[in-house]
């Protein structure tokens, strides 16, 4: 997808064309076939400071991995991740580790991302202690810490699973946040959270932002979270975004198919939640991907091209795109 948009600011982070291709050798002995998924299928998008972009789409479409790709996690296959003007892919080692102060991850499984023999206290002192941050200095931030995150600093001597999941997400929160980031990518940070949980830990998230003039992306699978918190959204299909443009423009007036599927299929407690409402059919298998448009398989609109061609993208308003033969 192109630039998928702006707030108009200089951005922060420039994603521009960014691909991730995963293989898997074949056996000799079990007549298996070698195999390459594209996970990431070339992606451009941009962050203005201060902003967030949602990414959102069903399990198995490549946000996680993009997610990762742009905190150089993950190397990719192809194109260019820039950080304040810097392509962070050509940078070495050392050159690295100065910029990963400033772009952090919250993991989406706070049961699993906390180690359990670390004290809250040990956890968020790490990534200080590795960057020469002395004790003393440490110390103060890590009270300061426990403060954003709306936690006393008596838990600081407790160890992971004395604390709830919601709990052990401000935990993981502060660790994101304990070298100050500019730009922080939010991995599902609410989908293993009881609903209840849920709208705390957002809020504190939205809260955080304010405070601290922070950059999300945020990823998810629910499009009506991401409506909330983000600024614009971006819809992944099988490794590539299919429709960006503002949050309220996607979400009142969407032009995919895909997109208004993944709205559709938003439970109604007014109606209840009917198999008519489900997005149609099921993601088809990434290691051979129906050619052209990946949606084509599922598409109520699909005609002959769709099956041939990827279709190309397009400006269907301002700062609205689409990449769709069909859309209106």
């Amino acid at each position: 997808m192109g630039d998928a948009g702006s707030t108009g600011n200089t951005a922060l982070l420039e994603v521009q064309n960014l691909s991730r291709s995963f293989s898997r050798k074949g056996g000799v002995l079990t007549g298996e076939r070698s195999e390459t998924v594209k996970a990431v299928d070339g992606v451009s998008f941009s962050l203005a400071a201060r902003e967030t972009l949602g990414l959102v789409g069903e399990s198995g479409c490549g946000k996680t991995t993009l997610g990762r790709l742009v905190l150089r996690l993950i190397e990719p296959s192809g194109g260019r991740v820039l950080f304040n003007g810097t392509d962070i892919l050509a940078l070495g080692p050392e050159e690295m580790r100065s910029y990963r102060k400033n772009m952090q991850i919250i993991f989406q499984d706070p049961y699993s991302s906390l180690n359990p023999r670390m004290t809250v206290r040990e956890i968020l002192q790490e990534p200080l202690a590795v960057n020469g941050i002395s004790p003393r200095e440490s110390s103060g931030r890590i009270d300061e810490l426990m403060d954003w995150v709306g936690l006393g600093r008596d838990c600081l001597s407790r160890y992971p699973h004395q604390f709830s999941g919601g709990q052990r997400q401000r935990i993981g929160i502060a660790r994101a946040l304990s070298l100050q980031p500019d730009l922080v990518v939010a991995d599902e940070p609410v989908s293993a959270l009881d609903v209840s949980i849920q709208a705390q830990v957002i809020n504190l998230l939205l809260d955080l932002q304010q405070r601290l003039s922070l950059s999300y992306v945020f990823i998810s699978h629910d499009i009506s979270v991401v409506r909330f918190v983000s600024h614009r959204i971006a819809v992944m299909y099988l490794g590539r975004i299919v429709e960006s443009g503002d949050a309220s423009t996607v979400c009142e007036s969407p032009l995919h198919p895909y997109t208004k599927a993944l709205i559709r299929a938003v439970p109604d407690m007014s109606e209840g939640l009917s198999a008519s409402r489900m997005v149609a059919g099921e993601l088809p298998n990434p290691v051979n991907p129906p050619p052209g448009c990946h949606y084509n398989p599922r598409c109520p609109k699909a005609r002959e091209i769709c099956a041939k061609e990827r279709p190309p993208e397009r400006e269907a308003e301002p700062r609205h795109f689409v990449s769709c033969f069909d859309c209106e």
